[in-house]
């Protein structure tokens, strides 16, 4: 009798763990069909050829969950935020403008709402969960910072080049420059010089200045003071005028010192030579500062400022690394190279710094406010959009369109698309995406454009 109720008991929990297991499988629901792998579209419920190709049908099994068996995109409404004067650049936060740094206005001066949509979607099978396992990502924001490598060249200053120019007509003597590259300072011989109205000029001087000793009135005082002006305009040096009068003779051959110091760039004065007016004997260069000039590429024209640290290498002076700011901008991009022309003005008491060297520089620029970000890795761009996976459970994914802004380090920031926290698929997006591409995960996007890779 014992034995006839321990089998009865044994028998009823056999029952009960068959109706819980049945319990347990019935929660899951697994749809079958059969499409082709290169029309997505055609869906069959039995195996067979595709009308369109002719391929064979491949089998699919996706299971759904219960508490998954109604996945509509969902529809997230968020605050938009943007720029007063730049209405195009808008943040899901409110935040600080990135292009003038004022704070950012609620779109259309009001609480505007934008829909977040979801694109497609893509619900993994419990066999595939065992094989997939995706790197997460949970959005977050970040101080975005952005260096920009450049190549420039260097160049003589501008605003150090001079001339020693003939003030009066006149013929070239005697010449003490030897060559161009030859080094003048201030002050210098640099020719001998015979000029008839400046003898001239030279003679009516002593005789204003005799005539003032012997008879000192105003008139012969302002008669001496044009003459010496006048002489004083064409070059003349005071000592020279202070040697005239002592030996009360002017030379034939006056000597010309140079007004200003630098490296003979171009020398024009030849012993005989006739000069007019405005003519110039000497170009002269001053190397003490010089310019390096450098090419901006178009996609980082907008991040280039007066006033930014540039830090110069030179590759003809290895181990020496100076530091610079920027201090012209070119108004406008080179049409042919798409490059922007930007110059910075660096100090070269030594004169290692030849014009014609090569020189790497590097500019960090620290973006304001600090944007919400995603790995470049992480996104998906089509070319003509950019795409991201979410994950909403273990099993189902759903992708999002972003609008995206500067890259820097390998992040990219985030303008519209995403809110802090969500999790984005950082390693398998691309298995997922094909997933939908395959088995028309993208069915769903009846009002945007045909997804292409």
């Amino acid at each position: 009798m014992n034995k006839i109720i321990i089998i009865s008991f044994l028998l009823l929990g056999v029952i009960s763990c068959q109706e819980k297991a049945e319990v347990k499988v019935d929660h899951e629901v697994s749809q079958i069909y059969y499409t082709c792998a290169m029309h997505p579209d055609i869906k069959e419920s039995g195996p067979g050829k595709c009308p369109i190709c002719h391929m064979n049908l491949t089998k699919v099994e996706s299971s759904n969950p219960e508490h998954s068996d109604n996945h509509e995109m969902p529809k997230a409404e968020t605050t938009l935020w943007q720029c007063k004067d730049f209405p195009n650049v808008t943040s899901l936060k409110e935040d600080i403008c990135p292009i003038d740094g004022t704070p950012m206005v609620l779109s259309g001066g009001g609480s505007r709402k934008i829909a977040e949509q979801a694109i497609a979607q893509v619900m993994l099978r419990n066999s595939q969960l065992t094989h997939f396992r995706p790197q997460l990502f949970p959005v977050t924001t970040m101080q975005m910072k952005n260096e920009v490598r450049l190549l420039g060249n260097v160049l003589q200053s501008e605003d150090k080049e001079s001339s020693i120019t003939a003030r009066i007509q006149g013929r070239v003597e005697k010449v003490y420059v030897k060559s161009t590259g030859s080094f003048i300072k201030e002050g210098d011989l640099v020719l001998d010089y015979y000029s008839p109205r400046l003898i001239s000029a030279g003679e009516e001087y002593l005789v204003n200045l005799s005539s003032y000793k012997k008879s000192p009135t105003r008139d012969f005082k302002d008669l001496l003071k044009q003459s010496r002006e006048r002489l004083l305009l064409w070059g003349i040096k005071k000592e020279q005028l202070e040697e005239w009068a002592k030996n009360q003779v002017i030379p034939k051959s006056i000597p010309i010192y140079s007004p200003a110091t630098g490296i003979v760039r171009q020398r024009n004065a030849i012993s005989g030579k006739y000069f007019k007016e405005g003519q110039n004997f000497f170009e002269l260069s001053d190397l003490s500062d010089v310019w390096v000039e450098m090419d901006v590429y178009e996609q980082d024209a907008g991040l280039i400022n007066f006033g930014q640290k540039v830090n110069l290498k030179f590759s003809a002076l290895p181990g020496i690394e100076l530091q610079s700011e920027v201090d012209f901008v070119a108004p406008i991009l080179d049409a042919k190279s798409r490059t922007l022309k930007i110059r910075a003005t660096v100090k070269n008491k030594n004169g290692l710094l030849k014009p014609g060297m090569i020189a790497d520089a590097s500019l960090t620029i620290l973006l304001k406010g600090e944007p919400l970000v995603v790995p470049r890795a992480a996104i998906i761009d089509t070319g003509k959009r950019k795409v991201v996976w979410l994950k909403k459970s273990p099993q189902l994914y759903h992708a999002h369109l972003i609008k995206t802004g500067f890259e820097s380090s390998g992040y990219v920031e985030v303008l519209s698309g995403l809110k802090m926290g969500d999790e984005i698929v950082l390693d398998g997006n691309f298995l997922i995406d094909a997933q939908a591409q395959l088995f028309g995960g993208y069915e769903s996007m009846t009002s945007s454009p045909g997804h292409t890779h």
